[in-house]
């Protein structure tokens, strides 16, 4: 069990007096998820490319979006189940090397059903490394910076968006689409390192195995209150990302007589990553609040913040604007996926834990699925302007969730057993 050590002052920071194998887990999870988040996110930015090459139009490419993110509900599945089964460092390790091998094989794709094909390998594998990383941070970290811990973790997805937008700016005008695609190979390295530099944690070392009936038994009946009131705001907040930021990159592009903000490919980068600033500090911010004041009214905080900063977002004309308060939109439209992973481990006994991560999780991502195509069908309609600003509605449908339904599990210790009543402590 992942408990503190009497030799810890209160208020020391959480990085102080950390032991090799904490920094390692922490190393592997961060480095995995930035590497994820990149193969994942740099379809993002050849949609354009895309729809020209294979005569397609935004509503075929927000599809391929979206059954990405369907694979990745199936990926977190069976990954997560492994994870729990064999360890978390192994499921980590298959992860990484299944969404790498498909970002490769995107770079071959002769039509967009080919593509979609190998798109939903990269869904796969990109499902599973979150469960499994999370996990082993979870259990490795003491409770009292669990939230601090896994929001650093979190924000390598700021990292991996911005590194996807440095490959894309510097590698398309020089070689072409595909070859940002090629890129994906280098996470396979990251795979290796983790097999031979990262422990299991003691906490799942100790933990009953069960079988693939008995974790489902576990989390659909033992846990199936928590396993909705997670599936539900997960999947409405991740509705409002996805259907949000999967489609900026082209909007930023996009010509003003077509309702865009006609900007080149390297200056709408450069927005882009002044963006992952933001929600880079977005994610760390929401770990150091969430730990003192709880999961639950930082949630709130940041959905409700959300809906009010997307419609201003897309209607905000000017560089300078546009990029200042861009990094405002990511901070609260983005730093609340630092709260998953903590509020998941908590809610979760440590023989199901990175099964329900990883199907809560991924499952919420498929279900947003919807959104990015929701998003390119209403942009060919009504304009990219009210298509975006239109997520906000699922900010707020994730904000009445938890107002109404999520309890408090702040300072939870993590634990076996399969009585959910142990870590519903609503603190209301």
């Amino acid at each position: 069990m992942a408990t503190e050590s009497s030799t810890e002052v209160a208020d020391a920071p959480w990085y102080r007096g950390a032991t090799k194998n904490q920094w390692r887990a922490f190393t592997g999870a961060y480095l995995g998820w930035m590497l994820d988040v990149m193969d994942l996110i740099i379809f993002s930015f050849v949609i354009g490319y895309v729809i020209t090459e294979f005569r397609s139009d935004a509503g075929i490419a927000g599809l391929v979006a979206s059954l990405t993110l369907v694979a990745s509900a199936f990926g977190g599945f069976v990954f997560g189940f492994l994870a729990d089964r064999i360890g978390r460092t192994k499921s980590m390790m298959a992860s990484i090397i299944c969404y790498s091998l498909g970002t490769v094989l995107c770079g071959f794709a002769p039509n967009i059903a080919v593509l979609m094909v190998f798109r939903i390998i990269v869904g796969l594998g990109v499902g599973g490394e979150w469960s499994a990383g999370s996990a082993l941070v979870s259990e490795t970290w003491p409770a009292r910076h669990r939230g601090k811990v896994l929001a650093w973790v979190q924000s390598a997805f700021a990292s991996g968006y911005a590194l996807a937008a440095i490959v894309a700016a510097v590698i398309i005008p020089i070689a072409g689409w595909r070859w940002a695609f090629f890129f994906g190979v280098i996470p396979a390295i990251l795979a290796f390192w983790i097999r031979h530099n990262t422990e299991e944690s003691e906490v799942w070392k100790k933990a009953e195995r069960v079988n693939l009936r008995q974790a489902i038994k576990r989390l659909f009946i033992d846990h199936k209150k928590s396993a909705i009131v997670c599936l539900a705001f997960t999947a409405a907040a991740s509705c409002g990302y996805w259907g949000l930021f999967t489609w900026i990159p082209t909007y930023l592009a996009t010509p003003v007589a077509d309702g865009g903000q006609g900007l080149s490919l390297v200056k709408s980068m450069t927005w882009i990553i002044v963006m992952q600033v933001g929600a880079g500090a977005g994610f760390i911010c929401f770990g150091y609040i969430a730990d003192k004041i709880g999961r639950r009214k930082t949630f709130m905080l940041f959905f409700l913040a959300a809906v009010v900063c997307v419609p201003l977002f897309v209607t905000i004309k000017g560089d300078v604007a546009l990029m200042l308060f861009g990094a405002v939109m990511a901070f609260v439209g983005t730093g609340f996926y630092s709260g998953f992973g903590p509020t998941f481990a908590e809610l979760f006994p440590t023989e199901i834990r990175a099964f329900a991560q990883g199907f809560i999780y991924n499952t919420g991502r498929a279900v947003s699925a919807i959104a990015p195509a929701l998003v390119g069908f209403l942009s060919l309609q009504f304009g990219p302007v009210i298509a975006l600003g239109s997520t906000a509605g699922f900010y707020l449908i994730a904000a009445i969730v938890v107002f109404f339904f999520l309890p408090e599990t702040r300072g939870a210790e993590l634990t076996s057993g399969t009585t959910e009543s142990r870590t519903l402590v609503a603190a209301r």
